[in-house]
């Protein structure tokens, strides 16, 4: 294949394992990852739906959060899963252009709402007289939008910029998904430098988000030690808990993936970015069920009925003057 990327029509991905027994063990392995990954978020943005008691902020940015992790992890995961299965490693220009907007799309919209929730805590905890005020309906949907709009604009940038650049370095990729730094990796290496200031602006913006979640808790830890009653405390770090856990497993596993040693071998390279595309997605469901007594709640009613639903459709019978 030419070294000139308007040539280049497809690329190779990485397959799971050499062999094709692993590769079948492997596509087990993700696909029930997948599944309980649908089937946790799902839960959660039906639970979150069908409860009147779960319409508040908080809950609200928790639905946003389902979606964007249904989204990023349904946009590497399948099409990993295909290629394990039938043995092949092709994916399209254009499917592999698509994937890298998306994922930096649901990646970079996740980060920043992260960021809004721990100001939603901020306020709960330290502002609660003006929660009302300052966490309104119409401002709740102004930060979601503003997190799913910074998300996008972010995408299209960084994907513009990466698939304008001319590829000299084949059409190999060492992942099992596009990543944006393994097509990095196949451009000219005197025309990465456009990319690179996109990158160190995206850096300061997750930087300066970074900082601020950090001071969002720093004040909210001051105002929890500062409840007189242990029982207002737990209440307190009850609801803050499971967002410093999926904020420190997002970043945990982003940082690692993005700033770990070149010379890191191939295999650490895969598990580390597959870690960091399929675990938090998986995770947050049951990081946020297992504390929060009121989600829970409404998973146990959601479940029960939709049980009962199903017991009774199964036992029921068309009577006969029913039957044509």
């Amino acid at each position: 294949m030419s070294n000139d990327s308007s040539s280049i029509t497809e690329f190779l991905l990485l397959a799971f394992a050499d062999t094709r027994e692993l590769q079948l063990l492997h596509f087990g392995l993700f696909l029930g990852i997948y599944l309980a990954a649908l089937l946790g978020n799902g839960l959660i943005i039906t639970a979150v739906a069908c409860d009147h008691h779960l319409h508040t902020p908080m809950y609200f940015f928790l639905l946003n959060l389902a979606f964007l992790d249904l989204g990023s992890i349904s946009t590497s995961i399948p099409k990993a899963l295909t290629n394990s299965l039938w043995d092949t490693r092709v994916i399209s220009y254009a499917g592999c252009s698509a994937q890298v907007f998306l994922f930096l799309f649901f990646i970079g919209a996740e980060f920043y709402l992260l960021t809004v929730m721990a100001y939603d805590r901020y306020v709960a905890i330290c502002q609660p007289l003006h929660y009302g005020t300052l966490l309104g309906r119409r401002a709740c949907a102004t930060m979601a939008a503003a997190a799913w709009g910074s998300g996008f604009l972010n995408a299209v940038l960084h994907t513009a910029n990466t698939f304008s650049l001319p590829l000299c370095q084949g059409n190999a990729l060492d992942q099992v998904f596009c990543e944006l730094p393994q097509i990095l990796k196949l451009s000219c290496s005197d025309s990465y430098l456009k990319e690179v200031r996109v990158l160190v602006v995206s850096a300061f913006l997750f930087w300066v988000c970074f900082v601020f979640i950090v001071l969002s808790y720093v004040q909210i830890f001051r105002a929890v030690l500062r409840i007189p009653s242990q029982q207002g405390q737990h209440k307190a770090f009850s609801t803050c808990l499971p967002h410093i856990a999926v904020v420190s497993l997002f970043l945990g596993t982003a940082m690692f993936d993005h700033l770990k040693p070149p010379s890191i071998s191939s295999s650490l390279d895969l598990a580390v970015a597959v870690v960091y595309a399929v675990v938090p997605p998986a995770l947050n469901p049951l990081i946020y069920s297992l504390r929060n007594q009121e989600l829970k709640h409404a998973l146990r009613i959601l479940i029960t009925s939709v049980s009962k639903r199903t017991s009774y459709l199964s036992c029921y019978k068309p009577q006969k003057w029913l039957v044509m």
